[in-house]
């Protein structure tokens, strides 16, 4: 009979590994769009090389009184 033997049984699972790459991928982007933003920071406005400041020597004040 058939039934009097042991079988042996193996059941396999697989996973995709919890969703890490998901978040690897996006701290990726981030990084990638921080470099960028670095890079063309004086095409976008953010800090141009020119951080002269013009203070007028003298101010005139006219003060009328009646």
């Amino acid at each position: 009979m058939a039934d009097d033997r042991d079988t042996d049984r193996t059941t396999i699972v697989e996973t995709d590994g919890g969703g890490s790459g998901g978040v690897v991928a996006v701290v990726l982007l981030i990084i990638v769009v921080l470099v960028l933003l670095f890079l063309f920071r004086d095409q976008l406005g953010f800090g141009g090389k020119d951080t002269n400041i013009n203070i007028p020597d003298k101010v005139n004040v006219d003060v009328n009184t009646h």
